[in-house]
Parts: structure tokens; C-alpha cells; sequence
């Protein structure tokens, strides 16, 4: 694990989630992955320690460590169980809306119980028909006559659903408005009209649950909407998922280091034709391009994350290239551990076959890496008249048009 890109804080939330990490989540994962409930007392371990607090702003509570060390905390904690990776980062992304739009008002209200773990977020943003399609929201929030927003609709893949007692609800407020008419919400578990609907049957994270979150004429004042303001939905959404996309990535890396460590402690002490396999040159290849890859997708998670916490123009793009590189890797290195165990690693008696499972989700929700490409895409086409300078050496279309 690379110790030289970080500084004395950041070694300080490293080793507080490692220690977490290691005495309760790791003798924990096997059992919460088979019975797919909540770990409660994961969160209170979690809480106990302060990690709940490292994103929030100092002067609400929190320990003001911002996207950077968020990261770190993400990445220790999934390298022993990517699970709970996800069941920690998910309250930074239904935080997030709050710290970033919210009122002075909201802040206070929420944003210290948050930080002492007494309040768990979920983010309600993905619909049915409506998933990398932000725009495409069907959710309602009618306006009432005395200023309160009335919500109808249902919601789809909430993460930390049945566990969170606080809902980012994002809601088309004006449909002939567009991705303009869409509003944010703060929904509590306790409103009349909120529900959860289906719990999900999942491949992998099957600590944290994934439901189906209804609302039927939710009543939410003023006070609730996010910001103070309708019509800004969208943008507190896109703001959000730029932010916590690193989060993911760090899930990511965490996912890779954990499985390439069982990967290579197994290879040690697994004996075929009289040597360890380790021994063998084309296993030491696969172990090689884990480690490279790995560190690189480390590497570029954290310029992401503190390109965020600097206010830099280029976090966005920063945040779609970590997220999708590390997911990716999570994935190729997951595979690529399975196969070095040979057939024990297709076996749940086995450790590795489980951070397979939770590396696929990984390349998928807060935006596909189909959806990342395309971002870092459209940001790359934006910047090409930085390169202007290069049209002198560039020939025109006359001179090496085929003329015959």
C-alpha cells in the first residue's frame, strides 16, 4: 500500500479505517454477504471512530477532511469488504446535495447528526426509465396552493434504502421546463406517504441494501427543499455525482488491492508440480499488471479527489476518468484473482469469488463508464482550442486531398 502520496492526515484516516477495516469488517463480510442485511454494528464501529464525520465541514460537526481523505477511508474499507465500502460512501453522496446547495438552515439541521452517524443518507435520484438519463425523471413534486410540494412517484435502485432515515428526493417540479423544471428535495423516513417498496435480490454489496422507495403524496414544506429554491435539481445532481464519483473509484481500488492481496498470498502457498505458483512466470505477469494497475488507478483517485477539494475547473473530468479507470480495473483485477485461485475461486468457501461480485456494480451505478467515456469525451472536444497552435502543423485539406 503507497504511503508516500499522502500526507499526515491523510495517514491518520488510513490507519483509523484500517483498523476498523481489519478487527470488525473483515471477520464480518462473509456473514452479511450470505444473509444480505445491514451491518449495524459495521456502522457502529464506523461512527464510534469518527469516519462518519471525515467529509462534513468542521463547523457542522464534521472533521473537514474533504473528497481526499473520504477516498482513503472508501479504499480501506472495501479492501476488506467492498460492501461496506458502499454502505460507508453512500452517506457522502445523499450528504453531499446538503453541503453543497443546502441552506444555512438545512446544514445545521442535518449535517451534525450525519456526521455522528445518527442519520444515514440514501440518494434518490435513478428511476425505472430513467437511469444515466437524469432528464428523463417521471417522479412529481405537484406545488400546493400554501407552499408545500406534494411528491408521487416511485424510485428505483436506493441505495441504503431501508436502513437511511434521510432522502435526497430529486422530482420534476415544472415538466415544460425540462432538466430546468427538476427540484431537490429532503425526504424523512417518518413523512406520511413514504415507502419502501422491493428489496433487491443482489449479485454483489449484499450488505447494503438496494430498494425501490415510493412516494405517494409526500408532504414536504419549504423548509425541505433543497437550497430554498426550485428548478435547480438538476444541478445540485450533476454537482453531487461529480463529487462523489471518486468515492466509487476508491471503492474500485479498494476491491482490486483486497482481491490482488488474497490473489498473491495464495499463489505463495499454493503448490503445483513441486513450486509455488508464484513460481511461474505467467502468473508472476498477472500479478505485475495488478500491482500496476492498481497503484495507477490509486494515483489517479486521489488527483481527482484533491482536484475537487481545490475548486479546480478540471475535477469533473478528473472525477469521470477515476471512477472509470478504477472501476475498470476492479473489474479486470476481481476476474484475473479468480482465475489464479483455479477452481477454489469459483467456490464461496473461498474469499475471492465475493469481490467479484461487488466489483461489476461498481462499473455501473453513478454513471455507467459507458456515460464516464462520454464525458471525459465531450470535456476533451471543449478543450481543443487549447491546442490552436497546432493547426501550423497540420496540412490543410487542399494540399493532401486526393486530386486524381
Amino acid at each position: 500500500m503507497t504511503s508516500g502520496i499522502y500526507d499526515a492526515e491523510n495517514l491518520m484516516w488510513q490507519e483509523k479505517a484500517r483498523n476498523v477495516a481489519e478487527k470488525v469488517v473483515r471477520p464480518l463480510a462473509r456473514k452479511y454477504d450470505e444473509l444480505q442485511q445491514y451491518p449495524w454494528e459495521i456502522k457502529d464501529a464506523l461512527a464510534n471512530e469518527g469516519l462518519l464525520s471525515v467529509w462534513i465541514p468542521k463547523e457542522y460537526g464534521g472533521a473537514g477532511g474533504g473528497v481526499a481523505n473520504l477516498c482513503i477511508v472508501v479504499e480501506e474499507l472495501s479492501r476488506a469488504c467492498p460492501g461496506v465500502g458502499v454502505l460507508f460512501a453512500v452517506n457522502a453522496l445523499g450528504s453531499f446535495p446538503i453541503i453543497i446547495s443546502g441552506t444555512e438552515e438545512q446544514k445545521r439541521k442535518y449535517l451534525p447528526k450525519i456526521a455522528a452517524g445518527e442519520t444515514l443518507m440514501s440518494f434518490c435520484l435513478s428511476e425505472k426509465e430513467a437511469g444515466s438519463d437524469a432528464g428523463a425523471l417521471r417522479v412529481r413534486g405537484i406545488p400546493q396552493p400554501d407552499g408545500t410540494f406534494k411528491i408521487y412517484g416511485e424510485k428505483k435502485w436506493t441505495t441504503n434504502g431501508s436502513a437511511a432515515n434521510l432522502f435526497t428526493v430529486f422530482a420534476v417540479t415544472d415538466p415544460e421546463k425540462g432538466s430546468r423544471g427538476m427540484t431537490a428535495f429532503l425526504v424523512e423516513k417518518t413523512d406520511p406517504g413514504f415507502s419502501i417498496a422491493k428489496v433487491e435480490d443482489k449479485m454483489g454489496i449484499r450488505c447494503v441494501p438496494v430498494v425501490e422507495t415510493r412516494f405517494d403524496g409526500v408532504t414536504v414544506g419549504p423548509d425541505r427543499l433543497l437550497g430554498g429554491k426550485a428548478g435547480l435539481g438538476f444541478k445540485h445532481a450533476m454537482q453531487t455525482l461529480d463529487r462523489a464519483r471518486p468515492g466509487v473509484a476508491a471503492q474500485g481500488v479498494g476491491c482490486a488491492q483486497g482481491a490482488m492481496e488474497y490473489a498473491l498470498r495464495y499463489t505463495t502457498q499454493r503448490i503445483q508440480f513441486g513450486e509455488p505458483v508464484s513460481s511461474k512466470q505467467m502468473v508472476q505477469g498477472m500479478l505485475a499488471d495488478m500491482a500496476m494497475q492498481v497503484e495507477a488507478a490509486r494515483q489517479l483517485v486521489l488527483a481527482a479527489a484533491r482536484s475537487l477539494d481545490a475548486g479546480d475547473p478540471k475535477g469533473s473530468k478528473l472525477a469521470a476518468m477515476a471512477k472509470c479507470f478504477a472501476t475498470d480495473v476492479a473489474m479486470k483485477v476481481s476476474v484475473d484473482a479468480v482465475q489464479l485461485f483455479g477452481g477454489y475461486g469459483f467456490m464461496k468457501d473461498y474469499p475471492i469469488e465475493k469481490y467479484m461480485r461487488d466489483a461489476k456494480i461498481t462499473q455501473i451505478y453513478e454513471g455507467t463508464n459507458q456515460v464516464q467515456r462520454m464525458v471525459i469525451a465531450r470535456n476533451m472536444i471543449n478543450e481543443s482550442s487549447n491546442f490552436a497552435f497546432l493547426d501550423a502543423y497540420i496540412p490543410k485539406e487542399s494540399q493532401w486531398k486526393y486530386e486524381g
